[in-house]
């Protein structure tokens, strides 16, 4: 009896050195981070490609230390409810959104697993967190906000001329529309004069950009999915109407657009995978980590097509592109 004693005594010891080093019992559980995105196009997948590249920087590698689950919506909103309902019954330790769509479902999914954004323009204007400063629930991540001040100096300095900008933004993103908004505020106090046009889903971008481009002398896009994932149908009618595209990222740039101060997507999410490392490890919390900002852009320009539209790209701009930016020829 007292060798019996004795067993179970040696038992309860381990178990207790097992749990107070461990905050709780040891396990060997891998933890499983789930990404999901609303679709596939360059700067979404740049994002997940830096959001795998930020894990790995903090020690967790897909495959051998975590399991990633990603989950891709193909373009179609009602597949992120089903999806986002998966990566939360399956237990995963951590959610990562990449787009507003994509966050707002998980979010409505849970309230307790954490989650990261991983580029979403205004996060509290998006109903995700209760102050972009101090989140307080179980929600943090990334801003793509694009610098738009410096997006309508290079647009001015290109466009020396220019009577009226266009913009075109999609009504249905919470993202394009709040960064719509703030810069034709913006334009509206540097007395530029601004056209706005809006369109519901990407079957309306051929109209809608052909009517805008008879009615303005340049375009620009702000942070849009939508139109991200269907640029080459405004790149043909913008090279039509002779007219140029200044859009807020470089992956639309290389597509056909001018030129821009971008906010390099992969580096956004980088950060967002670091910021999901982190609260793995039980650094940080959600509630008490500010969603983060990129505050200075990329100077990003597209040579063929300022050659194709007969545009001369301002030299301090050149410069600052093949220093420190991108240049596509």
């Amino acid at each position: 009896m007292k060798r019996m004693y004795g067993f179970i005594a040696i038992i309860l010891v381990l178990l207790g050195i097992g749990y107070f080093q461990g905050g709780g019992f040891a396990t060997n559980k891998t933890p499983k981070v789930g990404i999901l995105t609303l679709m596939h196009h360059p700067a979404l997948d740049q994002i997940h490609k830096g959001v795998v590249a930020g894990l790995k920087d903090e020690g967790y590698t897909d495959g051998k230390n975590i399991k990633i689950d990603y989950q891709n919506a193909q373009g179609d909103q009602s597949n992120l409810k089903t999806m986002s309902s998966k990566l939360v019954n399956e237990n995963s330790d951590i959610l990562i959104g990449i787009t507003t769509p994509a966050a707002q479902a998980l979010a409505n999914a849970t309230s307790k697993i954490p989650i990261v954004l991983g580029a979403v323009t205004d996060p509290k204007d998006a109903g995700l967190v209760k102050n972009n400063k101090k989140p307080g629930g179980n929600i943090t991540g990334i801003s793509d906000q694009a610098p738009l001040k410096e997006q309508l100096q290079l647009i001015k300095d290109f466009m020396p001329n220019m009577q009226t900008l266009g913009v075109i933004y999609t009504s249905s993103d919470s993202s394009a529309v709040t960064e719509e908004k703030k810069f034709v505020a913006i334009c509206k106090a540097e007395n530029v004069n601004v056209k706005t046009y809006s369109i519901s889903n990407s079957n309306d971008l051929n109209q809608v950009s052909q009517q805008m481009l008879t009615e303005v002398d340049a375009v620009f896009v702000p942070t849009d999915n939508t139109i991200a994932g269907a640029m080459q149908t405004l790149v043909n009618n913008a090279n039509a109407a002779k007219k140029p595209i200044f859009p807020t990222v470089d992956t639309m740039v290389k597509d056909g657009g001018l030129a821009t101060y971008s906010i390099n997507q992969y580096k956004l999410g980088v950060r967002g995978g670091k910021i999901a490392g982190q609260i793995l490890k039980g650094k940080i919390t959600t509630k008490d980590t500010p969603i983060d900002y990129i505050r200075h852009g990329d100077a990003t320009v597209n040579l063929k097509q300022a050659k194709k539209l007969g545009i001369t790209v301002p030299a301090k701009f050149l410069k600052e592109a093949q220093t420190d930016g991108e240049v596509f020829k």
